[in-house]
């Protein structure tokens, strides 16, 4: 996800920073970005991160607000709430009070399946970007989004502003939003009607943070065998915004070990709604590992450490290969972190899932 200083996921990055990545930084990974700190020496040193951070804690969103805090959002595996946390250091999270704040209704929209939280801040406003169902229907998943206006996303009242609409009435979810240049963009998980696929990724304008402009355009539909393991999956997009290039991950195939990160590429000077300015790599570049003992990694967001300059990749993983009956019953797919690497021409390097209690 990209960034507006106005933007959770873009507070304006340290000068130095800003120089070297050539200005306004990307989403998710950037959000957490820090204020400029005239003595580099200053800046809290990143430290050895423990796995997993949060257990029981999927699709796990990590930001880090220009209050220095980080904020942390995640599917609870009975699907029935939306919890948050904050602590000053990513460590912290893992230990940090977790309070509700918004639990699904008993009846009609929003009763069931909660799904894959994000936080953002747009225009002074905190957002919550999260799939649900009705009580009574729940396959019948679709984007929603909360808006709370107090400074403190821990107090104030959470209103619902309703249901995103996109060009079908059809399974949608794990939106996450990014400005880039000015523009504020939405990107999220679908199913096409007449396509022989269960979701593709689509990217659209926004008019305001729960309202799309359209038109929508899709980025990526399941193509290669390894995003059509069990389901034929594109979905929980993110995007990193470095070396003058947008990075956009996103999951694909079933939730069990299969589940694996993709990546799409545009340059930061293209048409981002065009979808010939994304390049595909046609090999996952995030998977499980059977060295490290780590199993479907996915739905994967990033943040920065307390350095405020070492990126750090958030996802989800199982401890174990073999799962008994649906993997959404199984509700151990725990949040975990570890650094980012970069490779010399300046594209990620996501390296393998670290082990458990392992360093990133």
């Amino acid at each position: 996800m990209s960034r507006a200083t106005d933007d959770l996921h873009d507070p304006s990055p340290p000068p130095a920073r800003r120089l070297l990545l050539k200005g306004a930084l990307a989403a998710g990974a950037l959000a957490a970005a820090t204020p400029a700190v005239a003595d580099a020496a200053a800046r809290p040193k990143a430290v050895p991160y423990v796995n997993p951070l949060v257990p029981h804690r999927a699709d796990p969103h990590i930001t880090r607000h220009t209050d220095g805090s980080y904020y942390f959002t995640a599917t609870a595996p009975e699907y029935d709430r939306i919890v948050l946390r904050r602590s000053r250091t990513l460590g912290g999270l893992g230990r940090a009070a977790e309070s509700v704040i918004w639990r699904a209704h008993p009846t009609g929209d929003m009763g069931a399946h909660i799904w894959a939280p994000e936080l953002h801040r747009v225009a002074g406003k905190w957002y919550v970007y999260f799939a649900a169902a009705p009580a009574e229907d729940v396959w019948a998943i679709r984007i929603w989004v909360l808006e709370n206006a107090h400074p403190d996303p821990f107090k104030g009242t959470w209103t619902e502003k309703g249901q995103i609409k996109t060009a079908w009435e059809t399974f949608s979810l794990d939106a996450t939003t990014f400005t880039h240049r000015g523009t504020r963009y939405l990107a999220w998980a679908q199913h096409e009607p007449g396509m022989d696929n269960n979701t593709a990724v689509w990217l659209s304008e926004m008019a305001n943070p729960w309202t799309l402009t359209g038109p929508q355009v899709r980025l990526t539909t399941p193509e290669y065998d390894w995003e059509r393991v069990g389901f034929a999956v594109n979905e929980g997009p993110y995007v990193l915004h470095r070396n003058g290039r947008l990075f956009m991950t996103y999951s694909a195939s079933a939730t069990d070990h299969h589940y694996c990160v993709g990546l799409l590429t545009a340059d930061e000077d293209s048409d981002l709604m065009d979808p010939a300015s994304w390049a595909k790599s046609p090999v996952p570049v995030f998977t499980s590992n059977d060295t490290t003992g780590q199993y479907g990694p996915g739905h994967n967001c990033f943040t920065v450490a307390e350095d405020g300059r070492t990126d750090v990749l958030v996802y989800h993983a199982r401890p174990y290969k073999e799962i008994t009956g649906d993997p959404l019953d199984d509700p151990n797919r725990h949040t975990r972190i570890q650094k980012l690497g970069w490779k010399p021409d300046g594209t990620p390097d996501f390296g393998v899932p670290v082990a458990d209690t392992g360093r990133a």
